[in-house]
C-alpha cells in the first residue's frame, strides 16, 4: 500500500537520481542524439554547463581525443567534487565551480558547448543561454536538451486524476515549458538556429518512469497539498502498479550555431 507519510515527499539523492535516469533507455537514447548534435571534434574545447556528477564528460572527452579539452561546470559543491573524484584519472577533463549565469571562462574560448535538463532550473535561463553564447569561438555549436513538463500524460482510466498528477508536477518545476522556448532563447542571445528536435520521452515500466517522474512521491506531495483526494490516489498509483504501464512527455533537442 502507498504510504502518504512526510518521508515519502522527500526528493532523492540528486547524485542518485541523475545517475539513474542516465541509465534508463530514455536517458541513454537522447544523450547520445545530443552528442551526435553538437560534432564534437579532436582538437576542440568542449564545455558541459552544469555537468553534475560528470555523467557526460568521459564521452566528450573521448570524442576529443587527446588533443582537445573538456571542461565541466556545476554550482553545486558537491556535484563538483563527485565529478571530481570520479575522473581524477582522467586527463584532459577539468571539472569547476561555477554559476551557469556567469561562467568561469574567457570569451570565445571553447569550441562546444552543451546544456542537458539544467535550464528547467535556473533563475533566468536567458542570460545563460547568452553565457553559453559569450564563451562559444564564432562558428561554435551550443547543445540543448530540455523537457516540455506541460506535455506530461499519465495513461488511465481516470484522466482527470492523471491530468492532475501532470498539472502538479510540471508546477514543480520553476521553467516547466522551457523545452519549447529553446529557439527563441537562442535566438535572442544571438545565435543560429541548427536542428530542432521534438523527441517523445517514452516509459513502459512503473518503476522505471518513478524514477524519472516521481510518481509516488509527486502523489504524495498532492494529496499533502490537497490537490488529490488520499483514496483516489491510492487508487489511480494502484492501478498504475498493477496494470501494463504508460507516460511520456516531449522532450526537445536544439542546436545553435555562434
Amino acid at each position: 500500500m502507498t504510504s502518504f507519510t512526510p518521508a515519502a515527499t522527500a526528493a532523492p539523492d540528486p547524485i542518485q537520481y541523475l545517475d539513474a535516469v542516465a541509465r534508463t533507455p530514455v536517458g541513454l537514447d537522447y544523450k547520445q542524439r545530443l552528442v551526435d548534435l553538437l560534432r564534437p571534434q579532436a582538437g576542440h574545447t568542449v564545455l558541459d554547463i552544469g555537468c553534475g556528477p560528470g555523467t557526460d564528460l568521459p564521452r566528450l572527452a573521448e570524442a576529443v581525443t587527446g588533443t582537445g579539452a573538456v571542461i565541466g561546470v556545476d554550482d553545486d559543491p558537491d556535484m563538483v567534487a563527485e565529478a571530481r573524484r570520479r575522473l581524477a584519472h582522467r586527463p584532459g577533463i577539468e571539472v569547476r565551480h561555477g554559476d551557469a549565469h556567469r561562467l568561469p571562462l574567457a570569451d570565445a574560448s571553447v569550441d562546444r558547448a552543451k546544456v542537458d535538463r539544467v535550464l528547467q532550473h535556473l533563475a533566468d535561463p536567458g542570460r545563460a543561454v547568452a553565457e553559453a553564447r559569450r564563451v562559444l569561438r564564432p562558428g561554435g555549436v551550443f547543445a540543448m536538451a530540455e523537457p516540455d513538463w506541460d506535455t506530461l500524460t499519465v495513461a488511465d482510466e481516470d484522466v482527470e486524476t492523471s491530468r492532475c498528477f501532470a498539472r502538479f508536477t510540471a508546477g514543480q518545476v520553476r521553467n516547466a515549458t522551457i523545452g519549447r522556448r529553446l529557439v527563441s532563447l537562442a535566438a535572442r542571445a544571438g545565435f543560429g538556429i541548427g536542428a530542432v528536435e521534438a523527441t517523445v520521452a517514452l516509459y513502459r515500466d512503473f518503476q522505471a518512469a518513478d524514477q524519472v517522474l516521481g510518481l509516488r512521491r509527486n502523489t504524495t506531495r498532492a494529496v499533502r497539498d490537497g490537490v488529490m483526494a488520499d483514496e483516489v490516489a491510492r487508487q489511480w498509483l494502484t492501478r498504475l502498479e498493477s496494470e501494463p504501464f504508460l507516460a511520456g512527455f516531449t522532450f526537445y533537442l536544439v542546436t545553435a550555431e555562434a
